[in-house]
C-alpha cells in the first residue's frame, strides 16, 4: 500500500497534476511581522522591566523563520518587529538576576519558577544563537547551561514549563531539550555529553513529532543519531504523508486527547506539513523526491489569500481560527512553511 501511494505521488508530479503553484512571501513576512507586534503588545505576554515573554507559538517560530524571507523580499536587515523581538531578549538576558520569571511559584508546592527559567533560558539561546549575537548569545547559552538537570530521570534535560497543552506545554520536556541542543549547535561544552544522552534515551517511545525534532537536531549534533536511525525517522515520517501531500499534526503526537473531548483535526494542516518538509530538507533528502516535492506543493497551494497565513489547529479544543488565540497554531504553522518553501534560497 505504502508503495502504491509512493507512485500514486510521482505519477501527479510527472502528469502536472501536482504541478507546483506559487506562493507569496511577501503576505507570509506581513503575516508573521503582524502577529509578532501583536504578541509584543498583548497583556498576557507583557512581562517585568518593560519586556515581553518568548512564546514557543508565535514568537520563537517568527525568530527560526523570519530571517529566512530576507532574500526573496529584498531585505537587507531585519525588519522592526524582527530587531525589537531580538532586543527584548538581549534586554532579558542581561537582567537575567534582576528579572522575573515568566510564571512565578504561587505557592511552596509549585515549581513554575523553575520551569520557567529553563524554558526561558532555552528560547533565549535559541533566539541569539540564532541570529548570532556574538557575547550576547554566550550570556544566553551560559544560562542555559547552568540550569541543566544532573540527576534523576531528566538528567542532561533541562526544567521545562506544564500546563498540559500539546504540542509545546504539555509533556513536552523533550521538545525544550532538542531546542536547546539546536541552539548548542556543535560547539563543545561539559553538559553536551549528558543533553545527547537523555535524548537518545528511549527516544523510539517518543511521539512522531519529538523525532522529527530530533531528526532534526541530529544535523546541528554531531553523532547523536546513527545513518540508519535517521533513515528510520525519515521513513516513519514519510508514512504518514496524506493523499493530498500533506501532514497533518493527529498524526504525529499519538493518543493526545483534546481537553474538550472533541476530535483531533485530522486534514492536512500547515504546522505538521512546513514541520515535516523542512526536516526533511534539513536532512538531507533531495530536492526532487516525489514524497518531498508533494509536500512543498501542498504548502504553495495551501496558503491562504487573505492574509498570507498557513492554518493549523489547536491539539487542546476546537478554537476559532479567526481569534488571536485562534491563530497560535496557524504563527507557528506559518514560520515552518516559510522555512520550509525559502530552504536552499
Amino acid at each position: 500500500m505504502r508503495e502504491l501511494q509512493i507512485v500514486s505521488l510521482a505519477a501527479c508530479l510527472a502528469s502536472g497534476l501536482l504541478a507546483q503553484s506559487s506562493w507569496n512571501p511577501k503576505s507570509a513576512a506581513a503575516y508573521l511581522d503582524s502577529r509578532a507586534q501583536w504578541w509584543s503588545t498583548w497583556p498576557n505576554a507583557s512581562r517585568d522591566h518593560q519586556t515581553f515573554c518568548i512564546s514557543c507559538h508565535t514568537a520563537l517560530p517568527y525568530a527560526a523563520a523570519r530571517a529566512s524571507l530576507r532574500t526573496a523580499l529584498g531585505e537587507k536587515s531585519p525588519a522592526p518587529i524582527e530587531q525589537k523581538l531580538v532586543d527584548n531578549v538581549i534586554a532579558r538576558v542581561r537582567m537575567w538576576d534582576q528579572v522575573s520569571p515568566y510564571y512565578p511559584n504561587k505557592n511552596e508546592t509549585d515549581s513554575k519558577t523553575a520551569e520557567s527559567r529553563g524554558t526561558e533560558a532555552i528560547l533565549n539561546a535559541f533566539v541569539l544563537t540564532r541570529y548570532n549575537s556574538g557575547a550576547d548569545a554566550d550570556r544566553a547559552l551560559d544560562q542555559m547551561w547552568a540550569l541543566q538537570l544532573t540527576s534523576g530521570d531528566a538528567k542532561g534535560a533541562f526544567p521545562w514549563l506544564q500546563f498540559h497543552n500539546a504540542p509545546w506545554e504539555g509533556d513536552s520536556q523533550y521538545y525544550g531539550a532538542t531546542l536547546a541542543a539546536l541552539a548548542a549547535g556543535g560547539a563543545p561544552h561539559s553538559g553536551l555529553d549528558a543533553l545527547k544522552e537523555y535524548l537518545r534515551k528511549d527516544f523510539a517511545s517518543r511521539t512522531l513529532l519529538d523525532r522529527v525534532m530530533l531528526l532534526w537536531t541530529s544535523t546541528r549534533v554531531q553523532g547523536l543519531l546513527s545513518a540508519g536511525e535517521r533513515d528510520g525517522i525519515i521513513s516513519e515520517a514519510i508514512s504518514r504523508q496524506q493523499a493530498d501531500g500533506g501532514f497533518s499534526l493527529s498524526a504525529l503526537v499519538g493518543n493526545w486527547k483534546r481537553k474538550d473531548n472533541t476530535p483531533l483535526e485530522t486534514k492536512s494542516d500547515g504546522y505538521a506539513t512546513g514541520m515535516v518538509s523542512f526536516v526533511l530538507e534539513e536532512a538531507g533528502v533531495p530536492g526532487d523526491d516525489p514524497r518531498l516535492q508533494a509536500g512543498l506543493t501542498w504548502l504553495k497551494k495551501n496558503q491562504e489569500s487573505t492574509d498570507g497565513r498557513w492554518l493549523a489547529y489547536s491539539l487542546n479544543k476546537q478554537r476559532d481560527l479567526a481569534t488571536d488565540v485562534g491563530k497560535f497554531m496557524s504563527d507557528a504553522a506559518t514560520a515552518y512553511a516559510v522555512l520550509a518553501l525559502s530552504h536552499g534560497r
